[in-house]
């Protein structure tokens, strides 16, 4: 009988459990764009979401802009079927709380201290702004998003420009040097700037980058009565800057770039050219892949979206630089261990604008990859002597479908991988390729063109696989 009460007991204290954790509501956000205007133009639903809410976070101006909406509560009768919603106002009153919206750091904490929140942001929550990071650190919340216009609809519709033949750049809070991957001859780009990013620093970029032709209009206060729009040269700006005459731009504006030609070294298609890299007092001997044999490596590489790559033996970067510049959704980390070629690399780094996406560590393989991410894809470019065993200990620790691709110059290199080949082949666990890049350069000889051969480089490719997969297929 004792043992029958013991388990009604237990039953009992775990259906007041579930009960207890069934009872507890799940937090409700609504990110609400506010559009461009002084005063805020909200869906009746976006209201109802505000006036209801326990906690309305905002930057000051926004919150200023809802004034008059934070000081009703809406009154929100039942519906039957067939019946629409009625919404009226009732007694005046402010909701609990607004808070000024803190760094991202704070924010997290700010929101769950209430149940109901709303945070709000600027046009399009979800582009470029605020909702992405909501949606991020609160997938157990009921998140609701209100768009409006945005500064860059408005902008675009301010100029009679088509969104769709603009290319947006956000800058604000991101490295300057970010703008040189986006800089394209006769493209057109709209960009999101901060303090950093102010009209006279992007015409610096576009003119130390080539787009010396470069137009920039800067668009103010966009959406309200003293909206502005300015056009000027790029150089003008300099020349006004250097003159101490350059005018105070609204902190609410945003900037279009009219790139032109490019007179510069930002390349339009992969393949840079050699000569368009640092290599200091190094010259030719900076380690860099040439263009040809470079070209074919990312075609082996394919450089995809959320790929982790490693890059070996980095040199001066031209591998690095060119996986970063073209797949800026990759994550690229640049390993070296020559303090010249380092050097070069991080002067690479910035020329070419990779400042986002490409990560460099100074040190030897292997002691240097020590508390790097995981990598899929791997390209060594150089080891020092020690190739056995580093490719030994990667293939380890790779994962399937991971690959690494090496160069190889020298002779003892090439029979090295080509043990490390047949060793792949004779277990089956792995797709291979290997080719050879040869490619004779034109000089002048005696008044004569001439062809003059450089020293092949051998391309060996291995892509992990389960015994089982290779078999099957």
């Amino acid at each position: 009988m004792s043992i029958i009460k013991k388990l009604m007991k237990m039953f009992e204290i775990n259906v007041a459990s579930k009960v207890k954790s069934s009872s507890k509501a799940t937090r409700e956000i609504a990110v609400i764009g506010l559009g461009v205007a002084e005063n805020a133009m909200l869906s009746e639903q976006a209201l109802i979401a505000l006036q209801s809410a326990d906690l309305v976070i905002g930057s000051e101006r926004q919150l200023l802009t809802l004034e008059k909406h934070l000081a009703v509560q809406p009154k929100i009768e039942t519906i039957g079927e067939g019946e629409q919603q009625q919404v009226e106002p009732q007694t005046p009153s402010l909701p609990p709380r607004t808070e000024i919206i803190p760094k991202l750091k704070d924010l997290k904490v700010l929101i769950e201290t209430e149940q109901k929140v709303v945070v709000l942001g600027s046009g399009d929550p979800l582009y470029y702004g605020i909702g992405t990071w909501i949606s991020k650190h609160f997938n157990d919340a009921t998140v609701r998003f209100f768009p409006a216009v945005s500064s860059i609809t408005q902008a675009c519709h301010s100029l009679s420009i088509a969104q769709q033949d603009v290319n947006v750049i956000s800058l604000h809070g991101r490295p300057l040097a970010k703008l040189k991957v986006a800089l394209k001859a006769q493209q057109t780009l709209l960009l999101l700037t901060d303090k950093d990013s102010l009209p006279h620093h992007l015409a610096a970029v576009c003119v130390d980058s080539g787009f010396v032709d470069a137009e920039i209009i800067v668009c103010e206060r966009l959406g309200y009565t003293e909206q502005k729009i300015s056009r000027f040269t790029a150089q003008a700006l300099l020349e006004a800057e250097s003159e101490g005459a350059l005018q105070n731009f609204d902190a609410l504006h945003v900037s279009f770039v009219i790139c032109g030609a490019n007179k510069g070294f930002l390349p339009e298609f992969p393949g840079i050219k050699d000569a368009d890299f640092e290599t200091g007092e190094l010259g030719s001997k900076g380690m860099i892949s040439k263009r040809e044999v470079r070209l074919s490596i990312l075609s082996l590489l394919q450089p995809s979206k959320r790929d982790i790559i490693w890059d070996i033996g980095a040199g001066c970067g031209g591998v690095s630089i060119e996986m970063a510049y073209w797949q800026p959704k990759a994550k690229i980390y640049a390993i070296e261990h020559n303090q010249a070629r380092f050097d070069c690399l991080l002067l690479n780094k910035q020329k070419f604008g990779v400042v986002n996406n490409l990560k460099t560590t100074f040190g030897r393989a292997p002691g240097a990859l020590t508390g790097l991410p995981t990598p899929n894809k791997i390209f060594i470019g150089g080891s020092d002597g020690a190739l056995p065993e580093l490719l030994e200990s990667l293939w380890e620790k790779l994962p399937e479908d991971g690959q690494i691709v090496v160069s190889a110059v020298m002779e003892k290199t090439k029979y090295q991988l080509l043990d490390f080949y047949i060793k792949r082949s004779d277990v089956n666990d792995s797709e291979l390729e290997t080719l050879q890049v040869a490619v004779n350069k034109s000089r002048t000889l005696g008044g004569q063109l001439a062809y003059r051969p450089a020293l092949p480089v051998s391309l060996f490719s291995f892509i992990k696989k389960s015994n089982k997969e290779i078999v099957e297929e």
